[in-house]
């Protein structure tokens, strides 16, 4: 059964896997083609070249690896550290929960710092934990850059002053799944070791590739580290860089020319202007939100996702049946709450490829939802604060001046 027979189109609203743009579905329709021809080497040093540029890094070193997000939390941990080795952690979401345990399955000696789900990172906690480590046993902190769970975006920023002010030599890994190519990541200026992103998140392709960035300072540790590795080993991709063939194993051909046509996507958009479209659409939502009466789980502005809104619903309701609802009267998928927020928040995701009027229909079909399922909205009162804001904030297409 096709669960998505309906008239029309599924209108796909959570925070990832987003939207796939159709010059990208027309770059992955392609067939296979001999990585190791005189060719491909050429289209992939210009690839790599250009992916560093969503990290807005000048010394990075670009990696482009078949696999997810987990495995990129995988791959940042096994090459820059030894196992036992000391890593704190920041618990404030399911997926820097699932990090957190990903880390202590490796092996590592994990202090999770348990944090206020739609508080984000104890910065408190992170100084004083610094300040008390004059052994420097702490080897890396790892933080989720942007909690789609909850909606919430950590300021960099501020992580890395810590680590400065301290002067603290632990490496700092980051998850940028649902933020790289959406929001201002700036690897240099923070001095992040390693970062990495999905293919299906703020690029808008299929699941499959790992994308991560990692320092000088990274890539030197990585020649002492002693965690087993071996698919996820940096040292044959950098081995095969020197060669000039790029890639150690066979790569997902398809999903390159996909990343290719998503990036040409992003540089003609400019990514500033990516950056500002998503703040604009994020905008709009908490906008419709507050209209609707309903609360956002992140509490302080400065913490506030421009890629994902996650909804409080009033106890009396089950935030799941909102979700259900939609998907099923509307065609319309929206997330839902997770771990120690199932059932109390659901989240509307506004990533990738994405503008104001797609953004306007899923708002509507959120209204509609709720209304469905008990809660006393005023139709149309949320669609009218986010066109009140779009219709001011929204600049003229450039090619259409």
């Amino acid at each position: 059964m096709d669960y998505f027979m309906a008239p029309g189109r599924n209108h796909l609203f959570v925070p990832g896997p987003s939207n796939i743009p159709q010059k990208v579905m027309q770059a992955l329709n392609r067939g296979n083609e001999d990585h190791r021809s005189p060719a491909f080497p050429v289209f992939s040093r210009q690839l790599l070249a250009d992916v560093t540029r969503i990290f807005s890094t000048q010394s990075g070193t670009p990696f482009i690896i078949p696999t997810t997000g987990t495995g990129g939390w995988e791959c940042a941990a096994v090459n820059t550290l030894s196992t036992g080795d000391r890593v704190l952690t920041f618990v404030f979401g399911q997926f820097s929960h699932l990090w957190s345990q990903q880390l202590q399955k490796l092996h590592f000696d994990v202090d999770a710092v348990q944090c206020q789900w739609g508080g984000g990172v104890d910065l408190g906690v992170l100084d004083s934990k610094l300040r008390a480590d004059e052994e420097h046993r702490i080897k890396a902190v790892c933080v989720v850059h942007n909690e789609t769970s909850t909606g919430i975006n950590i300021n960099l920023g501020v992580v890395r002053a810590i680590l400065d002010l301290n002067q603290h030599p632990a490496l700092l890994l980051v998850d940028g799944v649902s933020s790289i190519g959406a929001l201002a990541f700036r690897m240099d200026e923070w001095k992040v070791d390693v970062a990495l992103t999905g293919s299906q998140k703020s690029l808008g392709l299929p699941t499959g590739l790992g994308i991560l960035c990692a320092s000088p300072k990274a890539l030197e540790a990585s020649k002492s580290a002693r965690s087993p590795r071996g698919f996820f080993d940096w040292s044959a991709y950098l081995k095969s860089y020197e060669l000039g063939s790029y890639w150690p194993y066979t790569p997902s051909i398809q999903l390159l020319y996909g990343l290719r046509a998503a990036l040409d996507l992003l540089f003609e958009e400019g990514l500033e202007n990516v950056i500002k479209r998503h703040h604009r659409l994020a905008h709009a939502t908490r906008l419709a939100v507050k209209a609707w009466g309903l609360e956002l789980c992140v509490k302080d502005p400065e913490l506030y996702s421009d890629t994902v809104t996650a909804v409080v619903v009033p106890s009396y309701l089950n935030s799941t049946d909102v979700v259900r609802v939609a998907w099923r009267k509307y065609n319309l998928s929206i997330g839902i709450g997770l771990n120690k927020v199932a059932g109390k928040v659901f989240r509307i995701g506004h990533l990738g490829f994405l503008n104001e009027l797609q953004l306007i229909s899923a708002l509507a079909g959120v209204e509609m939802a709720l209304k469905d399922v008990g809660f006393p909205v005023k139709l149309g009162s949320g669609v009218a604060a986010a066109q009140a804001y779009l219709q001011e904030s929204t600049p003229l297409i450039p090619s259409r001046l």
